[in-house]
């Protein structure tokens, strides 16, 4: 019996002293880490993380942006398993952001991030100014546009309802996600064309949605349906901006009708009631 007492005391002791060594080990690890994560050589700061890929109609910081609304601006230690991922979460959610191609972090601590931005199409009339969106009718910061800038680019009107959601996300109204795709569609015709803004026109209840352009001089272009939503028997957008240009020269009337599938015609102006510009 007194020589188990003497073997179980001796385990204990053992179990003991493991654990001390145990917790000393922890402990200095602890102050240790503490002191590694702060080095230098071994934390990824701000100025280390290259952004490609921003592009020059955005005149905000969009990396600086990016890291402050997500708590990235200050050291991020290069051992964390998860910072890959918490840096492309973070461009991923700025608004200019589309897509976030890549990100590659490597030692001495840096940073490689691509992105492909957001472009903006057209400027969506609303009281007290524009707001710009893109080609899908995401809404867009427009903070980043002069009233000059806002002004060079297509502007929508009639859209009868203001931004569902954030910045970032799509509008929330159909009327502005068509005026977006057709303002996309004409692109870069739109200034040699002289447009300066495309509404949907009124029609009889049931009736499907058609859209009108409005050139400088005055002229009303009867577009249609917007891209992707043509009738049976309606040209497509690609055939009616062909038809258009071959038509720019020609000032003889005030109303153009893009529908006809046979050849473009004059109506009379009292045919056509536009809802009128915001």
């Amino acid at each position: 019996m007194a020589a188990f007492l003497d073997e179980h005391r001796a385990g204990v002791g053992a179990v003991v002293v493991a654990g001390a060594v145990v917790a000393l080990g922890w402990l200095a690890w602890s102050r240790l880490g503490e002191r590694v994560r702060g080095d230098s050589d071994l934390v990824l700061h701000p100025e280390a993380i290259r952004l490609e890929g921003a592009a020059p109609w955005i005149r905000a910081d969009l990396k600086a942006e990016a890291l402050r609304d997500a708590s990235l601006d200050r050291g991020l230690p290069l051992d964390d398993p998860e910072l890959v991922r918490r840096l492309a979460r973070a461009f991923a959610m700025h608004p200019w952001v589309r897509e976030v191609v890549a990100v590659r972090v490597g030692h001495p601590p840096a940073a490689d991030v691509t992105i492909r931005c957001r472009e903006p199409v057209a400027m969506v009339a609303v009281p007290g100014g524009l707001l710009a969106v893109d080609a899908e009718g995401v809404v867009l910061p427009s903070d980043d546009f002069t009233a000059e800038s806002a002004a060079a680019y297509p502007k929508i009107t009639g859209a009868a309802s203001g931004p569902q959601g954030a910045v970032g996300f799509p509008w929330g109204d159909v009327v502005v996600e068509e005026g977006a795709a057709l303002a996309a569609a004409i692109g870069p015709d739109w200034k040699p064309l002289r447009l300066v803004e495309c509404r949907p026109a009124v029609r009889a209840q049931g009736e499907p949605r058609h859209w009108e352009l409005r050139a400088e001089e005055g002229r009303t272009i009867v577009f249609g349906s917007a891209p992707g939503h043509e009738r049976e028997g309606e040209p497509t957008a690609a055939a009616k901006i062909a038809r258009l240009r071959s038509l720019s020269g020609d000032a003889s009337t005030t109303t153009l009708d893009l529908t006809s599938p046979l050849e473009s015609k004059a109506i009379p102006e009292a045919a056509v009631r536009s809802i009128p510009a915001g």
